[in-house]
């Protein structure tokens, strides 16, 4: 199959998606084999044509995690509410900072950013 020339995908409706196994996906999937993801029917601005797009899968690597930073936050001696908080969500007590280490990610989720100690 060849691309239609001058068509914007960009600026068309999406009708329906379907998968490889769908009715309306079969003669494709033999076309492109495992490589096939889904089948998008498109429909132009002006509703007059209908578009059949493919999704393919090119290529496969492997993700390396990314080191997620840890930052010390300070929760005071009585906050009892934020320290349990703070357990339940994976935060560490570090008893000889006298601070709590936890994902600079979890920080920004509790609102916690001000409190951050810089170390």
């Amino acid at each position: 199959m060849k691309p239609v020339p001058g068509t914007e995908a960009a600026s068309m409706r999406v009708l329906k998606k379907l998968p490889v196994t769908a009715r309306g996906a079969l003669r494709l999937a033999a076309q492109f084999g495992d490589a096939l993801v889904c089948v998008r029917h498109r429909i132009d601005d002006t509703g007059s044509f209908r578009y059949t797009t493919v999704e393919l899968l090119i290529s496969k690597t492997p993700v390396q995690a990314r080191q997620e930073r840890r930052v010390y936050v300070r929760i005071g001696a009585r906050e009892f509410a934020l320290q349990d908080l703070a357990r339940r969500v994976g935060a560490e007590w570090d008893a000889r900072q006298r601070l709590w280490l936890m994902p600079k990610r979890l920080a920004n989720l509790l609102k916690l950013q001000a409190r951050i100690v810089a170390k």
